[in-house]
């Protein structure tokens, strides 16, 4: 069973976007801890009233977000 539900956060072109690599939960936020706390929530409300059993999930799961930064080109 799984401890830890990871979810990658990248920068669109208005919006934080969180979206979860386990589940099919997806949102955003216009800052990173707004969209920390979102997918958070969200992964809750997915998962409420599950059995968590069928997705591989413990209750007492963390989070770990990876953020993709954009590239930096450097001039030479």
């Amino acid at each position: 069973m799984k401890k830890i539900v990871q979810v990658k956060i990248y920068k669109g072109e208005k919006y934080y976007v969180a979206e979860c690599v386990d589940l099919p939960v997806v949102t955003q936020g216009r800052t990173l801890d707004e969209t920390v706390q979102n997918i958070r929530e969200a992964i809750e409300l997915h998962l409420e009233g599950e059995n968590l059993d069928e997705w591989d999930i413990l209750p007492d799961f963390s989070i770990l977000a990876n953020f993709e930064l954009e590239p930096i080109y450097v001039k030479a």
